[in-house]
């Protein structure tokens, strides 16, 4: 006893009890922590460093190597989530070709697992908003009469009540909806990519988003009716007040010609 009541006082014996405690913690934790959580993060650490090494070849030019943006070229990426990098990569809008009013769509430049290392990159650099899972954009039980109402009330006046898009101010615009795919639909609603407001969660549930993409997707497919007739490109009342001034004045200024020279040619018999 008086042995280990000396050890006990020796000045090391903290420090070797610490380092017991933890080894004893760290061989608990690791026989007892779920592998799944394990491999997770190491996935996603790999997944970080392989878009890291992507980011500093594609990406670092405008918008800093460490994402902080540039006055000239890019803004900052801090905080933008990995929603805005799978929306704005994946429909081949970033990488910018060059500057302009507005960064057009185009082929995309990287593969679906490249965007998601970019995106591990970019969120890694700070919180934002996270690119939605399958279950988050399905329509299954969404409502597409509540999409419509909600699509014409905060979207239309830009997009057009189908989504066909239309011109802005300055060489500006807003891109047709026929075609992108719910994802993309709802990152945009979420972040609000270059001219289009952000509808967070706050502004816009989950459901209600999944309840415009319905609309836009039973609006825009092959088998949905046009039940006003000839659709005239589903660009709303522009086109549809054209094409009865055009058309309709011009039948009736024919009819009062003809109507004109039969009338004359009576009267002269």
């Amino acid at each position: 006893m008086k042995k280990l009541s000396a050890r006990r006082r020796h000045p090391l014996a903290a420090l070797v009890v610490l380092l017991l405690a933890l080894a004893a913690t760290g061989g608990l934790y690791a026989a007892l922590a779920p592998q799944k959580a394990v491999a997770d993060d190491t996935q996603q650490s790999l997944a970080i460093e392989e878009g890291k090494k992507l980011f500093s070849v594609g990406c670092s030019s405008c918008h800093g190597m460490s994402g902080q943006g540039s006055k000239a070229d890019g803004p900052s990426l801090v905080g933008v989530g990995s929603a805005a990098v799978d929306f704005q990569v994946g429909t081949g809008r970033m990488p910018a070709q060059q500057p302009g009013a507005q960064v057009p769509q185009k082929k995309v430049a990287y593969t679906q697992a490249e965007i998601d290392q970019l995106a591990a990159y970019i969120a890694s650099l700070g919180p934002g908003p996270v690119t939605p899972s399958k279950d988050q954009v399905s329509t299954t039980d969404a409502s597409i009469a509540n999409g419509g109402d909600l699509f014409r009330s905060n979207c239309a006046s830009c997009h057009n009540y189908q989504g066909k898009g239309g011109a802005l101010t300055n060489g500006k615009y807003a891109p047709d909806l026929t075609g992108v795919s719910a994802k993309h639909m709802y990152e945009a609603m979420l972040t609000g990519p270059q001219n289009m407001p952000s509808f967070p969660d706050s502004t816009l549930t989950e459901d209600n988003k999944r309840d415009i993409i319905a609309y836009l997707k039973e609006v825009n497919s092959d088998d949905s009716p046009s039940p006003g007739g000839f659709s005239l490109g589903s660009l709303g009342p522009v086109t549809e007040g054209l094409f009865g001034w055009i058309f309709g004045l011009g039948a009736l200024i024919f009819v009062a010609i003809w109507v004109a020279a039969h009338t004359t040619k009576a009267k002269k018999s």
